[in-house]
Formats: C-alpha cells, structure tokens, sequence
C-alpha cells in the first residue's frame, strides 16, 4: 500500500509541481526539480542544485543566496553525484526528504526520521538549517531532521559541532575531496570525547586517522591551545558540555557580518573566513593550524614545543630526550623520558605554567572536585602523570592524565596551569635550585645595598659610557636607531676571523658582494658575508635581511649568528656550510656526480619545507623573491638551507599579494606577472621552486638554455618533453645511474611543470608540493607554463620596456627591473 501511495505521488508530479523557479517550503506531493530553489524568508540562503568547479556533475546544496561567488556551505548528496539534470527533491509517503533521479525514480538521497509528522514542511531557515518538522506541531523548533546535524565542511553561526548523547548523535566537519568533488575529504574537524571513561573534550583534526591538530581541552573559558579566542565584537561562543550534550557553538553579534568557519582539503587547516563586500572576497582569519608547534605531537612524548625558541623543542623539566643523537638532528618524535624513575608512593608534582594542555584521550574528569583533591586523587594512583583544574574560570573540577604526556605547548601567557608528577630526587634537585636562585637574588640585593650609593653611581656612570658609546657606533651606521635582535660583532673580531678578508678565505661571490670563510676565537666556523658598497643593497635591504632571519627557525634555513655595522661596513655572520651552494653541485659535471637521486630528493624536499615554513608557518608570511640555486646552502650531511633574505617581503596573516616599482631578482628564476608587471606573492617563490627543481633534475641552469635548443627555454623544453610522453629525456646522466624510482623522478617533473604555470592562481601551493611530493596527493594536469620560448618571453620583456617608456612621458610610474 505504502509502495502504491508513492508511485501515485510521483505519477502526479508534474501535475502539482511550482511553475516558478522559487519556492517558499515544500509539502508532500510538491516536487523541487533541477532548475527550481527553495530560498530562505529573508532571502538569505538558497537551497537548489549546482554543479561544483569543472565538474560535470550534480548535487543538491545550500549557499548564499546574495554572495557573486558561489559559496556551498552544505551538500545533501556528497559522495553519490547526479549526472544530468533530472534530480528532484519531495517528501515521501513516511515523511521523509529524499532526493530522486526522476528518470529511472531511484533514490539518490534521504532523510531517516524515526518520527512520521501528520503534516510534514520542509523549510530552508534564514541562518542555513534545512529542517523537517510537523507543521501541526505547536513547537516550530520541534525538528524531525536538521542539516545542522550533518554538516559538510562548514561551520556556521547557530549551529552546534560536538555530541548530542542522548539521540547517540555526533556532528563534525569533512572537507571536500576536491574543488571538484563534495565526497568526505581527507581531513576531518570535530569534539572528542568518550563518554564512557568521561574523557576530557576538545576539537580535533584528523587527517585520515591520524591526529593532525588539537585545539586543547575546553578550560571553561577557551580551548587551552587557543589563547587568542576571547570575547570580541564579531562573535559570541559557547562550550555546553553536561550528561545530556558536549558541544561547541558560535553566534554573531552582528547579523550584517557574514562569517563561517571552513575545513579546507586543499590548505590542511580550518579557517574562520569572513567576507568583504567592499572587495567582493572572503578573508581568512585565524586559519589553524597557525605554525610549526600546531602541528600534532611534534616534540613527541615529554616534549614542550615553544615556537619563541631555538630549536623549537625542548623537553619538560625532569625529563631528557630518549634518543639524544637524534635530538641533536632536531627529530623530536621520539620525545623524552624521565630523568629519574618514579617511586609511586614517594613522588609529588612540579606545576608548569602557560601550557597547552597535552592530548586528553587518556584522562578521567571529575567536575566536582577542587584542585586539592584533584592532587590527591592523582597521588593516590600510581598510573596517574598530571592533573590539573577542569575549569579555570571556577577554579573548580578535576582533569587527571595517565600514561607520557604529547603534545604540550608552550605559550608566553594566557597558558593553563599543569602539574607534572615527579620523582622524590627530582622535586628536591628543583627545590635546591630554587634556593639557589633565591640565595643568588638575595646575595645581589644585598651586595647592593651594601654598597651603597657609591657603587650605583659607579654603575650608572659606567652605563651611560657604554651607551653613549654604543649610540655613536648605531648613529654613524643606521639612519634609524632599531632593534636587530641579533648579536653585534666588532669589525676587528671579524677581521681576524677571516684573516682581514684573505682571498684564500673566499668562499664565492654573491650578487651583493663576498662570502668569506671564518673562524672565531670559541672555534666556531662562520660564514661572512661582506656588504660591496658598490652592490644594490643598501641599509634598507641589510636591516631588512637581519630582523628577517633573526625571527626564523627552522632547519632548512640558514642561521645567522650576527651582524656588524661599522662605518660603511655592513657585515652578516651565518653558520659555516661546509658544501657550499647547491650550484656548485648541479651545474658541474665533476661535482654532479656526487649528488645522487635519492639525495637530490632529499634535497628538493628540504627546499620544500623551507618555504612552507616561510609561507605559512612563520610568525609572518615571507616571501623570498630570490629563490634560486646559488641561494640553497648545504650543510655537512648535504641538508639544504635558504639562505639571503636581503630581498624577501613580509605579509601580515591575510595579505596574499604586494607589488613593486622596482622588480629585484635573478633572470631566469622570476616570475611572469613579477618580471613584467611588479606583482610577488608565495606564487612568486612556487614558480621559482619549480625553475629549481627542473635544474636539479636536468643539471642545466635556466638561464641560457634556449641558446642549445632551438629557442625553447628549459621550461619549455620540459613542458614539450612531458607532452610527447618523453619526460625521462630531461633527466640529467649523472643522475640516471643513481635512480631507482623512475615514477618518483617523473613526478617531480611533473610537480615542477604545476610551479611554472603561467597564472599564479594555477599554482599549488607549498603545503600542496609537499603532499605531492610524499605521493599523497594525485596530481593535476598542468597548463602551459610562463617562458615558454625565449621568443615569448624576451620579446614580450622588450615590447614592455618600450611601452613603459612611452608612458613615462606622460608622468606615469614606472617598473624599474634590477635582475642580479
């Protein structure tokens, strides 16, 4: 009978369809076909069917009805496209939503309510909530289904990311497999939580099944790994959690404010992105993962990751890495073990201040206890590691750990408070240097005061003399009086070091002077690298290239120990490279032979890393814009490390692009739209990532390649090569006896081809190359790169240059290119 009803409403679908394109709600026997929408009462979503980027496909989803650019928050049928137009919505004989191909009448999608309504509706609510609800119901809030309870990628206002325990219900978010494809993506964001073993809560992104990030345990003001989330005026957030539900909600203040929150496929975080009307764009925001000590477990186990410090991490106090070797190597995963083994009954606990709580999957919550008998409840179990209060704002409630601790952070304040269990010998040695500090402070105090004035004069006096003599040195050197954060070298040190700047000390010579080879006084070896007066950079760039590389760690970027200014000396001091350049390696067919495959992998990898870590890890975005071969540095074990920052920009979190009226850089390595028209961005340094690893794999340098083949450029050349199915062609003889991955060769050709594409927005970026690079990640065709022929792109520089010059008569700005 059921089955019969239903045919009987399909058979009469065209006889009571809408025959406008919109519609307000719909009711059994009411279709919604491919073509028609259902919009929201205040028109501010749309629900209808779409067809997703390049794709060919058809799915039913909601978006912003009033926004130029598409935007799908929600997808009904994810993983299961229609592929025509003959889709259609309506509600079938048990109440239900379900989405039919109207050709052959299968059901693509549907709702399963386990409540039948007297009178279903179906309604598209103003804030994205397609519901289900009786419409005899006096309660309009009575839903029998919600798309808020299974939400895609989006977060949006109102709606609730977390666990309802009564109805057995979990809502979190999936990214899209693609721009092209809505199905459940790679990366996943939600509330864990056991209710079982009443587990401490906090957000999660997976990727796959692997923790990628953690936001910390909810504290009862924020997530503990989120100092920054505070009351502000966009938004208001809610943490609910009690026997009946564990969630996390938001609501904007202002309803003009558009605003959601996106896990992204693509850049492997979760962005809030809010949109400008003025520029007719969204706008990342607080985008998570935000650096190198976001990413999950990466001091290991007992380690603490402080981004502030160098290296990044350190283990806790008690504890010393498990492996030093490999400490030393700055591979942290094996994490630390204690200094001394715990006794059970006579250990205590150590409090660490300004943490991110570590990972709460092993930890039992008790909301009632206060910290005292939190702590004795810890004592009293021997398994038991840390505990601390589970909600700061009452200072009340009892969060215990069990077993190492991972994935600790480090914060400068606004951390939460731990204490850590240790052995009886270990609280002692701390309490005796904490008397020793104590005794030291007090010593001092009353030195001091001892004295007496006398002896503060002397100081002052002595003080005022050196920083007037400091402030002479500055004014003679710098135009402004700024903090470099680096050590200051006199020029007489230096000198000494690399034997007043002997010509056996020479190491090459860079396009902003010489490289000289040192060694101070503590035996250390230095790189110098000697400011001509006659070269391009002037105080700007210099000042520039140290407060740069001051604020950067990481370890495929070259360190720099310090500076000196003295006169009209401009002097940077770097770690020593006992390998040189990576040119001296590539472009020689002696030296070439030294640098295997499996090596120059590595090598393209390290380079990889590097820039991520500039583009999107660092404390500011930077971009190199002088990315090339004779700017790759490699230490003793042939580990590769950028270096010369005198060119490189800094953008603030969600500036993307800049522009110049002097384009600085190398020929052969910069860009199209930055060579031509000025413009840099990370696209910039991909597109000169990707000349890089051509000349790694083909050992010919780009510059001057097209004089040996018929005018086509390397990029060219590569591109023609790939085309013909002849990539392996490209592939330079020292290194083909070295290879044993042909695949892993032939991608890296092709990852190189997607750097050099001639639009920026066609470009992967970093966090992309990576992926690709470890196989992860199946790649897309390329589209013709930029330089293709030196017909194409010489000419066109000179047919810019003479336009640039006619226009200069009219007074209008023009781009100066200085290449090195």
């Amino acid at each position: 009978m059921g089955c019969f009803h239903f045919l009987f409403i399909f058979l009469l679908h065209h006889l009571f369809i809408a025959t406008f394109a919109q519609v307000n709600c719909i009711r059994p026997l009411q279709f919604m076909n491919d073509g028609t929408t259902l919009v929201s009462s205040k028109g501010t979503f749309q629900l209808g069917f779409f067809t997703p980027s390049s794709s060919k496909n058809r799915y039913l989803g909601i978006w912003y009805r009033n926004i130029p650019v598409q935007t799908v928050v929600w997808v009904a049928n994810r993983c299961n496209p229609i592929n025509d137009s003959s889709g259609s919505l309506t509600i079938n004989a048990t109440g239900n939503l379900v989405l039919l191909r109207a050709q052959n009448k299968s059901v693509v999608w549907s709702t399963s309510s386990s409540k039948q309504a007297q009178k279903p509706l179906v309604q598209l609510l103003d804030n994205g909530n397609l519901v289900l609800r009786d419409e005899k119901d006096g309660n309009i809030e009575n839903y029998l289904w919600q798309s808020f309870d299974d939400p895609a990628d989006t977060f949006l206002p109102e709606m609730k990311l977390g666990w309802d325990l009564k109805r057995g219900l979990t809502r979190r978010l999936s990214s899209w497999k693609s721009l092209d494809d809505p199905c459940n993506g790679d990366f996943t964001f939600r509330i864990e939580y056991n209710e079982r073993l009443h587990t401490y809560p906090e957000g999660l992104i997976r990727k796959g099944t692997a923790k990628f990030y953690r936001t910390g345990p909810w504290n009862g003001i924020r997530f503990s790994g989120a100092p920054d989330l505070e009351p502000n005026p966009v938004f208001d957030y809610w943490f609910v959690y009690n026997d009946d539900e564990v969630y996390y909600t938001y609501r904007l203040k202002n309803k003009s404010v558009i605003s959601r929150i996106v896990m992204n496929e693509t850049t492997s975080d979760s962005q809030r992105l809010t949109w400008i009307e003025a520029e007719k764009t969204w706008k990342a925001y607080n985008s998570v993962p935000r650096d190198q000590c976001d990413h999950y477990g990466q001091c290991g186990a007992n380690g603490q990751c402080t981004i502030t410090e160098s290296p990044v991490c350190q283990c806790l106090k008690g504890f010393k890495p498990k492996f030093q070797e490999n400490w030393n190597t700055m591979y942290w995963s094996d994490g630390c073990v204690r200094n001394s083994p715990l006794s059970c009954e006579k250990d205590g606990f150590v409090k660490f201040v300004d943490l991110k709580l570590p990972d709460a999957e092993h930890t039992w919550v008790n909301k009632s206890m206060n910290l005292r008998e939190c702590r004795a409840k810890c004592l009293s179990n021997c398994s038991c590691m840390a505990y601390t209060n589970s909600d700061i704002r009452e200072g009340s409630g009892c969060v215990v750990w069990f077993g190492d601790l991972f994935d600790i952070r480090r914060f400068p304040s606004r951390g939460q408070d731990l204490y850590i269990r240790m052995s009886a010998s270990e609280i002692a040695r701390t309490d005796r240097e904490k008397l020793k500090r104590a005794v030291i402070i007090i010593a001092i105090i009353v030195g001091l005061a001892g004295g007496g004035m006398t002896l503060v004069g002397l100081l002052i006096i002595r003080r005022r003399r050196q920083f007037q003599e400091r402030s002479v040195i500055m004014r003679r050197s710098e135009s402004q009086n700024e903090d470099l954060d680096l050590p200051l070298f006199g020029l007489q040190t230096i000198s000494t070091a690399t034997n007043d700047f002997s010509e056996n000390n020479k190491l090459g010579e860079g396009g902003f002077g010489p490289v000289y080879r040192g060694m101070l006084e503590t035996r250390q070896e230095i790189a110098v690298k000697r400011l001509s007066t006659w070269s391009g950079q002037g105080d700007h760039e210099f000042k520039n290239e140290i407060k740069l590389i001051a604020k950067l760690q990481h370890r495929n970027l070259v360190k720099v120990i310090g500076y000196c200014i003295h006169g009209e000396e401009k002097l940077l001091i770097y770690e020593y490279m006992p390998n040189k350049s990576l040119d001296y390696f590539i472009f020689d067919q002696c030296q070439g032979r030294l640098l295997e495959w499996p090596k120059s992998f590595q090598i393209i990898c390290g380079i990889a890393k590097g820039l991520m870590y500039l583009h999107h890890d660092s404390r500011l975005r930077i971009i190199h814009r002088d990315l090339k071969a004779s700017n790759v540095l490699l230490d003793e074990e042939m580990n590769p490390k950028i270096s010369d920052f005198g060119l490189a920009r800094t953008f603030s979190g969600d500036q993307i692009e800049g522009n110049t009226n002097k384009v600085v850089g190398t020929y052969g390595y910069m860009a199209p739209e930055y060579a031509f028209d000025g413009l840099f961005s990370i696209k910039s340094d991909v597109f000169s990532f990707g000349i890089l690893m051509l000349e790694i794999i083909s050992g010919k340098r780009s510059r001057g390649f097209y004089y040996e083949n018929n005018d086509l450029t390397l990029i060219g050349y590569a591109w023609t090569l790939m085309k013909e199915d002849k990539a392996c062609k490209l592939i330079d003889k020292c290194l083909r006896v070295s290879y044993e991955d042909m695949e892993e060769v032939l991608r890296c050709i092709h990852i190189a081809l997607l750097c050099v594409q001639q639009s920026p927005s066609d470009r992967p970026n970093m966090s992309s190359v990576i992926l690709m690079l470890s196989g992860e990640s199946v790649l897309p065709q390329p589209k013709p790169p930029g330089y293709f022929t030196n017909t194409n792109s010489w000419e066109g520089d000179r047919s810019s240059s003479s336009k640039l010059l006619s226009s200069s008569s009219c007074h209008t700005s023009i781009t100066v290119v200085d290449a090195r």
